[in-house]
């Protein structure tokens, strides 16, 4: 990448031209341009370079990109900002293969840092137990039982703990379930030390949030937005948002007056059983959002919208749907139509956008239900934008449904990633196993898309999960056969949901997600050319220059 000033007393450092590069607008249907010009923090034009220098005047600076590809910047679909953060400093597990390597990653971090007062890891799989088998604390206390000791699974949706770590959250034989949630108990009532759904966001996330600093907490937030500016990333779609983001986000507004990149974020609603205290919540969250809506404006934070879970995930066999896993298994959703439906009506009156997480084939069809309702109460609306999380197996009937109705499917093609499937197949078996992750059903009815990668339940590499979307194959092991390679995305297609879909799903649109005049000048310049390059070199590249309103914030 080099530059070429036009001359020493016509340079004038507010406006850039990008030159001798590929340049794709977010619109899928538009051809690529030749060059894209910024002025401050606003796209100037984007075009052939005679016409982007006439538009540009005397005094640009050019910059010659020497042919990489240039998109808008990625806008994370799906995001868990402080998650994420903290998760990049835990011990890695989703690459153990055994529970013998696990217990000496967890042995190893334990030696390393003695004095720590709590050890956390994230990401196993359900591959690493047999079938029948479940995590137990005896697994952990057999190399540190000495400090609590809290692991996520891959999906978020489990924690397995040790001995320690259940008399830290204070768990015992009298300890109540949560709504949708389960302390899984031995034929004694004691418990194992795997916490499901609800119960590991109660117990297991609650008890880490107490023993967290502010200090720690801002260490996560500015990881995050390091990690995900690394790769492209320059807007952030926050999905698991509360009153610990709120403060944290507060604190970084107040020192800077502004974030790293714009994020929208999603309040996450408990079901709590009562009607009353789930419509409270309503309440409080647009006290939230009107409360920093009037301290620092909606440029960099806004809270949109409102997350509901409403099941759990298929490895675990708690994703709620029509027919059962192969186990037998048929749970309820975490959010029942009695308790979703009225909740939904309020927040949308609140003008709080719904995200409802549905992996299942019930949950999204209680998803639309919800939607439905919520039209049938309030009245239907042009700037509604509601949209389901995941949709991992969803039914044809509720896709076309979705494209009725407008419902922005919002979905993470490294969750479909072949090396993390294995046990997604087997529990669901033959033949709903091949029958996930439908884009393509998506595509076809008309349904609006958008991508992202549920970090951390997930890497949150773009190019990698751009190859995802490319090929079906797997990221984490090249050797594995793609899954149902039918499905796969264009590239035109992926780098558009990327952006302006993204942008789309949050009401956004007309600000970020494209390379258009008047645009914020957020966008990346691409390690490998995802219209040209063999997707394989997509694989471990990271942005070569990724800016927020016209300001360098990556540069690699």
């Amino acid at each position: 990448m080099s530059t070429v000033a036009q001359s020493p007393e016509q340079q004038s450092p507010e406006t850039t031209i990008y030159t001798n590069a590929t340049v794709f607008t977010g619109d899928a249907a538009q051809a690529t341009r030749e060059s894209v010009a910024v002025r401050g923090d606003r796209i100037l034009a984007a075009g052939d370079l005679v016409s982007v220098r006439s538009v540009a005047g005397s005094g640009a600076r050019e910059v010659d990109l020497d042919g990489a590809l240039v998109t808008p910047g990625v806008i994370e679909g799906h995001a868990h900002m402080l998650m994420l953060g903290e998760a990049l400093s835990k011990v890695q597990l989703r690459d153990a293969g055994t529970l013998e390597e696990v217990q000496r990653r967890l042995a190893e971090r334990r030696a390393a840092d003695p004095s720590a007062t709590v050890l956390t890891g994230t990401s196993w799989m359900f591959d690493l137990f047999a079938e029948g088998e479940q995590p137990t604390a005896a697994v952990i206390d057999a190399v540190v039982a000495d400090v609590p000791v809290l692991l996520d699974a891959n999906d978020l949706h489990s924690v397995w703990a040790n001995t320690a770590a259940l008399e830290a959250m204070g768990i015992t034989r009298e300890t109540p379930n949560p709504v949708g949630g389960e302390i899984v108990r031995d034929a004694n009532g004691d418990a194992t030390g795997f916490l499901v759904e609800t119960a590991a966001v109660q117990y297991a996330w609650g008890y880490l949030e107490s023993v967290s600093t502010d200090a720690d907490r801002d260490r996560y937030l500015a990881a995050a937005f390091a990690a995900y500016l690394e790769t492209g990333v320059t807007g952030a779609t926050e999905m698991s948002f509360g009153h610990a983001e709120v403060a944290t986000y507060r604190r970084l507004l107040e020192r800077d007056g502004r974030l790293p990149f714009p994020v929208n974020a999603h309040w996450l609603l408990t079901a709590t059983g009562d009607l009353d205290s789930d419509l409270a919540q309503i309440a409080e969250v647009v006290a939230a959002r009107d409360a920093l809506a009037a301290d620092f404006g909606d440029e960099w934070l806004r809270i949109v919208g409102v997350k509901f879970i409403l099941d759990g995930v298929i490895d675990a066999c708690t994703a709620s749907m029509r027919d059962p896993f192969v186990n037998g298994a048929l749970p309820r959703p975490i959010w029942e139509r009695s308790f979703a439906l009225p909740m939904a009506v309020a927040a949308d009156a609140a003008g709080l956008q719904l995200a409802l997480h549905a992996i299942g084939d019930e949950a999204s069809a209680i998803a639309l239900d919800m939607v439905e309702e919520v039209i049938r109460v309030n009245g239907a609306s042009a700037s509604r934008r509601p949209r389901v999380e995941h949709l991992e197996y969803v039914a044809d009937d509720t896709i076309a449904r979705m494209a009725a109705l407008g419902v922005t499917a919002s979905m993470q093609p490294v969750h479909c990633d072949p090396a993390v499937l294995d046990n997604w197949m087997a529990v669901l078996g033959s033949p709903r196993d091949t029958a996930g992750f439908p884009w393509d059903k998506m595509r076809d009815a008309g349904v609006p898309i958008a991508l992202g990668t549920d970090a951390p339940t997930a890497p949150h590499f773009a190019p990698d999960n751009l190859f995802i979307a490319l090929t079906g194959r797997s990221a984490l092991d090249t050797s594995r056969a793609a899954y149902e390679p039918s499905r796969v995305f264009t590239p035109a297609q992926a780098l558009s949901a990327f952006t302006y879909g993204a942008a789309y799903a949050s009401c956004v649109e007309d600000s970020v997600g494209r390379l258009a005049s008047g645009y914020r000048a957020n966008l990346v310049v691409w390690g490998a050319h995802a219209l040209t390059d063999s997707p394989a070199a997509l694989l471990g590249s990271r942005s070569v220059l990724t800016l927020v309103d016209g300001e360098v914030a990556f540069e690699g």
